[in-house]
């Protein structure tokens, strides 16, 4: 019986199909019967060149990471300048600290755990060459912590003229605080608002300064329903709290910069990329294997994820923006039309002043 064949990734021939003959009496006439091949793994890693071709997209991809704005090439100095950064033990809070202690700030590193967050301090003071580096204990989930954080800086500061909402963290399980709070809007929302409040006057007098949110682009699948805060009516599936947080910070920064207007104080949100950090550390072991798998090839490490929050916190040019949202590439973009909503802003402020006032 005569085949049609194909060739094998790699070599060799297999059939692909089958002329049978057509009538019961062998009429003349062939029908074509398509069968259906097995598909093998082996199959396609013997063929090297999706293998190539996957290679040279991913370096590309991993080329065009970086953006177009380059800290190592700013020269802004930041001797006798104090900045806080929050979250400053690991990821991009780290690098943001560290780039400011190379420039000669002082920098207090806000964070949760005292021994990691020690660990950074040497780290960077070793590295920066700046021994002005330290450390107080901030857990952004606890108002009472924010509190206590805050009445340290007021008492032990003189001025402050950088401020990095960088803590926050994605997956955590379904819980409320001492403070009748959902954990994750006390850590990525309510805690860093809080602690801008209550360290704006000691920015006020230090002018210029500058208030630096670290939202996320997941903010456009973010919406917004103040039942949430205590917990209600969340849906906890794909990062959907997270993105609401985060929808929080972006409307609550812009509210705060029209506030903030004539103070010389600025106050600006960002997405810092997709970046390689420990925000994936509440999720599954899965969900955080396949992140890292296509990380290493497409996203940015934490260095570079930092950049875009170098750049609102000490580029000059940023001076004098306020009110704004910047992408990874550090270029002005426009959020989420939600998040433009400058009645649903000043609402979601008085509405989480009102909440901190009570608490």
């Amino acid at each position: 019986m005569p085949t049609s064949q194909t060739l094998r990734p790699g070599g060799g021939w297999r059939p692909a199909a089958l002329l049978v003959k057509l009538g019961p009496f062998g009429e003349s006439g062939l029908r074509l019967v398509r069968r259906t091949m097995p598909w093998e793994w082996r199959d396609v890693a013997s063929q090297p060149l999706w293998m190539v071709a996957a290679l040279v997209l991913a370096l590309v991809v991993r080329a065009q990471r970086r953006g177009r704005w380059d800290p190592r090439a700013c020269r802004v100095g930041l001797r006798g300048r104090t900045a806080v950064v929050t979250g400053a033990n690991t990821g991009i809070g780290k690098f943001v600290a560290l780039d400011l202690a190379r420039r000669g700030a002082r920098v207090i590193l806000a964070c949760r755990s005292e021994a990691r967050g020690s660990a950074a301090v040497q780290d960077i003071r070793q590295r920066s060459g700046n021994d002005n580096v330290h450390l107080r204990i901030l857990d952004t989930s606890s108002l009472a912590s924010v509190r206590k954080f805050a009445a340290g800086i007021l008492k032990e500061e003189k001025q402050l003229h950088i401020l990095v909402n960088n803590a926050g963290a994605s997956g955590l399980a379904r819980s409320i605080t001492e403070d009748g709070l959902e954990l994750s809007f006390a850590t990525n929302h309510v805690g860093p608002f809080l602690l801008t409040n209550l360290l704006l006057d000691l920015l006020k007098r230090s002018a210029p300064a500058r208030i630096v949110n670290v939202s996320s682009a997941n903010h456009w699948y973010g919406e917004v329903n103040f039942s949430h805060f205590h917990g209600n009516n969340l849906n906890y599936r794909m990062g959907k709290v997270y993105s609401n947080t985060k929808l929080h910070n972006i409307l609550c920064t812009n509210e705060l910069a029209l506030r903030l207007k004539g103070t010389d104080v600025t106050a600006n949100s960002l997405h810092p990329g997709m970046v390689m950090t420990e925000v994936m550390r509440n999720y599954n072991w899965l969900l955080r294997f396949l992140f890292n798998l296509v990380g290493i090839f497409f996203f940015k490490s934490s260095e570079e994820g930092a950049v875009s929050t170098i750049y609102c916190a000490v580029a000059e040019e940023t001076e004098g923006i306020t009110g704004k949202y910047f992408d990874g590439d550090c270029s002005l973009v426009l959020p989420s039309p939600s998040a433009r909503d400058p009645a649903l802003a000043r609402k979601d402020f008085e509405f989480c002043d009102q909440l901190v006032s009570n608490l």
